[in-house]
């Protein structure tokens, strides 16, 4: 960066994306302080690279560099088998938080599906979940997650597919459970 125009128009360009930089890092990361220090970690990255950046998708290149910042702060930290272990809370879907003036059954119904949800996200595998997130939570294209995780659109969807169908699979091995009880 050469000076305060180049600052100005790196702010202009990819603080907007903070908040989806943040909601990825955390599903990946599966912790909130993990994925502060992730995300900052990736600006500091773009912001060092930011000479380079030639336009395109500023949400694309941003998340990409959050998704390998995640990976690689994983594998440093904790090793990939951890990468993918269950161990952490996404607060995303905290954000579809009830309405006080809805009644207190409702309430309880809202959070068990929540926590539902959440359960079956953190169920998934790295690759999965970061899909189903990408393209459910954030809004991404199939082209766009093809073009942050670096794979063919064909792959996209294979893994949003598989993603589904093991969030089904929870859902359902759980309302058994809880049938049965």
């Amino acid at each position: 960066m050469r000076g305060p125009d180049d600052l100005r128009r790196f702010e202009r360009t990819v603080l907007p994306h903070l908040g989806a930089s943040y909601s990825l890092a955390r599903w990946l990361t599966r912790d909130a302080h993990d994925a502060e220090d992730v995300v900052q970690e990736a600006y500091l990255r773009a912001l060092r690279s930011f000479d380079h950046y030639r336009g395109g998708n500023p949400r694309v290149w941003m998340l990409t560099i959050v998704r390998n910042t995640c990976y690689s702060w994983l594998r440093r930290n904790r090793g990939f088998d951890a990468a993918r272990a269950a161990d952490g809370a996404g607060e995303e879907l905290a954000d579809l938080a009830a309405d006080p003036a809805e009644e207190p059954e409702a309430q309880l119904l809202r959070d068990v599906d929540r926590r539902l949800l959440q359960g079956a996200l953190e169920a998934l595998a790295a690759p999965f979940r970061e899909a189903l997130v990408l393209r459910e939570l954030e809004g991404c294209s199939y082209k766009e997650i093809a073009d942050i995780a670096d794979v063919p659109v064909g792959t996209v969807m294979s893994r949003l597919a598989r993603a589904r169908q093991q969030v089904q699979r929870f859902v359902l091995q759980h309302a058994k459970e809880g049938g049965s009880a």
